[in-house]
């Protein structure tokens, strides 16, 4: 039997990426699970490549009348919730000479305040023992050079995380951070988006981390998995870092 048969989940920012292989992962185990994403046309075409009764709900979780709506969407499909995975997110800011208002601003509704908000409408829907998986990053721990603001960001929710573990425990609700390194993903094509730019990553691999490569979407998905079932059952107020030992170069 699966490790995830007959359970339930929810990805945020599940559309693409991290979050699309988490949604393909914890499927693959069992799950049944809905895409949440902004774009309505990808949304669905990630529910149709995840399968096994996948649904997509397209929603901005920056807004809360959106995040009411898809909760709601989901108490009818799902009558309750197992997982729910925190993946929206984004890189951005800049550095502290030159970063704007509201490129601030921006990063903070989606990285930090569309988590809180997230996880509080989930509330309702979360069933005992169930489990919480926030996406972060090691940006949480390293410096990145002109990154205070996606760092803070990212740091935030480790805050968060030890919080709501200790709030959800009486629950029996488990709360972990998962946060992986330099993977690859369409955002991390963006960001190669010159010659220069790739030349940088690849010596970022090789000088920071000792596995000396970028990581693959399927290797953060397989710990999310992990983390969702039942053998994580003691597991909680933690972080798990899939980064190649990013963390501790």
């Amino acid at each position: 039997m699966s490790m995830l048969e007959g359970k339930t989940a929810v990805v945020t920012g599940g559309s693409s990426g991290i979050g699309l292989a988490i949604a393909q992962a914890l499927a693959q185990e069992g799950a049944r699970v809905a895409v949440v994403g902004r774009r309505e046309a990808v949304v669905h075409a990630a529910a149709a490549a995840v399968g096994a009764g996948a649904i997509g709900i397209p929603a901005d979780v920056t807004r809360m009348t959106d995040l009411e709506r898809a909760f709601g969407e989901v108490g009818k499909q799902f009558g309750g919730l197992d997982i729910l995975v925190c993946s929206a997110g984004s890189t951005g800011g800049g550095p502290l000479d030159s970063c704007t208002e509201e490129a601030f601003d921006a990063l903070m509704d989606l990285n930090v305040k569309s988590v809180f908000f997230t996880a509080q409408k989930a509330l309702p829907l979360l069933r005992e023992g169930a489990s919480v998986i926030v996406i972060g990053s090691v940006a949480d721990t390293i410096v990145l050079p002109g990154g205070g603001v996606y760092s803070a960001s990212k740091a935030a929710l480790r805050a968060f995380v030890r919080t709501w573990a200790s709030d959800l425990a009486p629950r029996g609700v488990r709360v972990n951070l998962l946060s992986p390194g330099v993977t690859e993903t369409p955002l991390l094509e963006r960001l190669q988006s010159t010659p220069e730019s790739v030349q940088g990553f690849d010596h970022l691999m090789a000088q920071r981390t000792a596995l000396k490569r970028r990581g693959r979407a399927e290797e953060v998905a397989a710990v999310a998995a992990f983390l969702a079932s039942d053998r994580a059952s003691y597991m909680t107020g933690g972080v798990l870092y899939a980064d190649g030992g990013m963390h501790n170069w």
